[in-house]
């Protein structure tokens, strides 16, 4: 399959990247101006790297390509200032700019990645046509506009549209102050960690395991909304408890005498779609944790 990608040296992006070139898929990736591929990444018969924006795609070059899909993965990530950034509006925009040129030169399925931001926390797993979706951050306005936009073209144009919200990837590569991350971090540094929501839980997927939900959701023309997670839920002390166990420093681990209240205190993916789809994951938590663990310390050590 030819496979239109954007944000191809994002975390997400990078790693789908080398799986679809693994799985014999040919991919174009849209680079920024200034951006290079990724590492282990680089032009053959089946990569190709395109220069151009998503408001301004150097449309000539990416239709002799005849891409048949295209995952959209590129937005404003940087934690700390994604959910009220103004670049949410600017990406909504160029956004739709660049799917309605990917139907106009014929593409057929375009795949893009939303959030499970875009639900509001629930006591119980969220569910893709379900569950009450929030309009709390500017970030989960922009995605969930870009959701119903996409489909209003994906009708207009006779083409499909699929929808991915993803819960909590981790792995190697992710940003340094994401929680698995900070944690090795501090563990390493010999510091006592004080968690101030413990109870607090999440859907964490291993980042190679989310590659693959969201390739065998591309390969299968998924048309609709997913839920890109595990459906399994894990607490901010059974991560903190995981790592320190790894590292050998359980002792480093203490619960604030007076817990914090976290406002998405419960976002657990119910993955039956995905599952549907014959995906279920491959790396246990622990598995993931010392692959990411090992990483840090190879980079570290460069």
């Amino acid at each position: 399959m030819r496979i239109l990608l954007t944000g191809p040296t994002g975390f997400i992006g990078s790693n789908f990247l080398r799986l679809a070139l693994a799985r014999g898929h040919e991919v174009a990736a849209l680079l920024y101006p200034g951006e290079s591929l990724p590492a282990l990444a680089s032009p053959t018969d089946t990569l190709h790297s395109y220069v151009g924006t998503l408001a301004e795609a150097p449309w000539p070059a990416i239709q002799s390509f005849k891409p048949e899909a295209c995952l959209h993965t590129a937005w404003v990530t940087a934690p700390g200032s994604y959910l009220e950034s103004p670049d949410n509006d600017r990406f909504l925009e160029w956004s739709q700019i660049f799917a309605e040129r990917f139907f106009q030169t014929g593409g057929r399925h375009l795949l893009a990645l939303g959030s499970c931001a875009e639900y509001q926390p629930a006591r119980t797993p969220l569910v893709e046509d379900q569950s009450p979706l929030s309009d709390t951050t500017r970030y989960a306005r922009c995605k969930n506009a870009l959701r119903l936009a996409l489909e209003n073209l994906a009708q207009r144009h006779g083409t499909r549209v699929g929808w991915g919200r993803v819960f909590y990837p981790y792995g190697p590569g992710e940003h340094p102050v994401r929680l698995c991350s900070s944690l090795i971090q501090q563990f390493a540094r010999g510091e006592k960690v004080v968690l101030q929501t413990p109870q607090s839980t999440k859907d964490y997927i291993y980042i190679e395991d989310l590659t693959l939900a969201i390739l065998t959701a591309i390969e299968s023309g998924f048309p609709g909304t997913i839920n890109f997670g595990t459906g399994r839920g894990i607490t901010v002390k059974e991560m903190a408890q995981t790592i320190a166990g790894i590292m050998g420093c359980p002792h480093l681990v203490e619960e604030a005498a007076t817990p914090v209240c976290d406002p998405m205190s419960y976002m657990v993916a119910d993955a039956t779609k995905l599952r549907g789809l014959g995906w279920k994951p491959r790396t246990p938590l622990t598995k993931g944790l010392r692959h990411l663990r090992e990483h840090g310390q190879s980079v570290s050590g460069r």
